[in-house]
């Protein structure tokens, strides 16, 4: 049980045209140079993206960006993915390593808020290699039934699931590289090469309806049970046996992700 919970609050995080020149107006001297001073149409200094990459594993992202200054950009992504049973069921299985653990039937969903500031290394923002810090507000939900081999009277063995729900709240902060490239007039292709975040996340995981009833002795062994998982992995872990029937687990920790190799397709406005 203490791997399983270990890893649930793990999963998470293992696991994102050319414009036209104005014509000079030759009846004034140094008309070449006022005109590119001027600011860019408002045509250009919007644009709308979805991440295809994320569409791909039922992660729907909607970003926003808009120039601020001559280098400069401001975005704002909103991303949303399901309750799903999550990628790498394989592997996520061969970690646990526990006959009791069943990645069919766990589920994960997540909303996300990232703000951006995007710095353009070429002539102009929206168009070329960038660096861009950004800060991202993240709520992952879970549900893991986990079986329970309780024996009975008669020697047998029953299962009685006992289902983990809970969420975990993240707050990080990062660094990103990529480049942005027009296809057309109207459509652009963004490419993250590589980039990362650090923070720190809070989470409940609560265990309710177990069947049958915990016994006293069995509360104890699960209390010793949520003790020893104050000594494991970079988490602080608070848990406890609340009842016959429910348990809970609170924790806090460092939380940390990359965001590399995807493209968004965007359109400009």
């Amino acid at each position: 049980m203490k791997k399983i919970i270990f890893i649930l609050f793990l999963l998470p995080s293992i696991s994102h045209a050319q414009q036209s020149e104005a014509v000079p107006d030759k009846s004034k001297e140094n008309s070449a140079k006022k005109q590119e001073a001027l600011p860019e149409p408002s045509l250009s200094s919007n644009v709308i993206k979805t991440n295809l990459f994320s569409l791909a594993l039922q992660n729907y992202n909607l970003t926003y960006e808009r120039k601020i200054g001559r280098k400069l950009s401001l975005s704002v992504a909103f991303r949303y993915m399901p309750s799903i049973t999550p990628p790498f069921k394989s592997q996520i299985q061969q970690l646990v390593n526990d006959p009791d653990f069943k990645v069919n039937d766990l589920r994960i969903g997540n909303t996300a808020f990232t703000g951006e500031l995007r710095w353009y290394t070429g002539k102009r923002a929206l168009k070329g290699f960038y660096i861009a810090p950004y800060f991202r507000y993240a709520n992952f939900g879970f549900s893991l039934p986990v079986e329970n081999p309780n024996n009975n009277n008669g020697g047998t063995t029953t299962y009685s699931p006992i289902s983990f729900n809970g969420n975990i709240t993240s707050l990080s902060g990062g660094l990103m590289i990529g480049v942005q490239y027009n296809l057309s007039k109207r459509l652009v292709l963004d490419f993250w090469i590589l980039g990362g975040h650090y923070g720190k996340s809070r989470g409940i995981l609560t265990a309710t309806n177990i069947n049958p009833p915990m016994t006293q002795a069995d509360q104890d062994e699960l209390q010793a049970s949520l003790n020893d998982l104050n000594n494991s992995g970079p988490f602080t872990v608070e848990g406890k046996v609340l009842s016959p029937t429910s348990a809970e687990i609170k924790t806090t920790g460092p939380w940390s992700g990359i965001r590399s190799l995807s493209f968004s397709l965007g359109y400009k406005f």
